[in-house]
């Protein structure tokens, strides 16, 4: 049966289920009757739940849909900003969940190689580089390759002066509660820098990280990288090898993310969900957060109806 979620930051209006899922609703006069108890229409069970501070419509349903018709209603729903997520179950209370996360523009507002360009003064050099890699001119691993030679000669002391000025992600603040309340993993795969992430797990419940390491001679980066560079590839390859080594099957798997760099990972995992993402990675995904935050992650569990 798939869980389907609808979900807003203002109460979701009970028309919306008959106009979006005309065949659920058949000789139902007063939808508004499902209240907060579920209900069995055309072999369809609605619940709703409010939690920090946001509203979910839940509709469970033996019908599968196609992508096309998930853009679609997604489509329609965007028109009262209501956020559409689909996915063929939801996380069990009774069973132990694995959440990796993007960091950059995921888990933080901010993209961390931006903000020591600007403070090394070669913003535009690194940002060129970036558009181009963007338009598609060069791969993510030469990119960020040259991105890195122009950091040549800044100091180490510059990790944590940017670290102190970065920003959480709204939402995210809660996910650093309730997923490890309900006994859940938290993971960061990250195509940004190493010392960014040994700073950030000091002060987040973060189980496990990767991220590029980055050469260091007297106190001051020599714009080299150092060992493995984690892209698209690798991010899938460490999300399976972490859910393996913690018995999680991908199914519990939730995987988010905002650029194409993480498309492998979330189609990896059992709910692969994009964050106000980026276009490339949209037509590479079937789900993802458009008007709401990472709160929203709270619905997977099937203890928050």
């Amino acid at each position: 049966m798939n869980s389907i979620l609808l979900i807003s930051r203002s109460p979701i209006p009970d028309s919306i289920i008959p106009k979006t899922f005309p065949t659920i609703i058949q000789n139902v006069s007063d939808p508004s009757s499902f209240g907060n108890h579920p209900s069995s229409v055309s072999e369809s069970k609605i619940f709703v739940s409010k939690q920090l501070g946001l509203h979910c419509v839940r509709i469970e349903r033996n019908e599968n849909m196609s992508r096309d018709q998930i853009l679609e209603i997604r489509n329609e729903l965007a028109k009262d900003k209501i956020d559409f997520l689909v996915f063929n179950s939801l996380l069990p209370k009774s069973e132990k969940s694995l959440f990796v996360f993007d960091m950059d523009s995921t888990v933080i507002k901010e993209e961390v190689i931006d903000e020591l360009a600007r403070k090394h003064g070669v913003f535009e050099e690194v940002a060129s580089v970036t558009k181009k890699a963007m338009e598609g001119g060069m791969g993510f691993d030469e990119a960020l390759r040259l991105r890195v030679e122009h950091l040549k000669g800044l100091s180490i002391q510059s990790f944590k002066e940017v670290y102190d000025l970065l920003q959480l992600n709204d939402g995210m603040e809660n996910v650093f509660q309730f997923v490890p309340a309900n006994g859940c993993k938290i993971g960061i795969l990250s195509g940004g820098f190493s010392p960014v992430l040994e700073l950030f797990s000091k002060k987040y419940p973060i189980d496990f990280f990767r991220a590029n390491g980055l050469e260091e001679k007297n106190g001051f980066f020599t714009g080299e990288i150092l060992g493995e560079i984690i892209n698209r590839e690798k991010k899938e390859l460490y999300l399976k090898k972490y859910a393996n080594e913690l018995s999680i099957p991908l199914d519990r798997v939730v995987a988010v993310g905002d650029g194409a760099n993480d498309a492998l990972m979330l189609n990896a995992a059992g709910f692969g969900i994009g964050i106000h993402a980026k276009q490339g990675l949209k037509d590479k995904i079937t789900n993802w957060i458009e008007f709401t935050d990472l709160s929203a992650l709270v619905f997977l569990f099937e203890n928050s109806f």
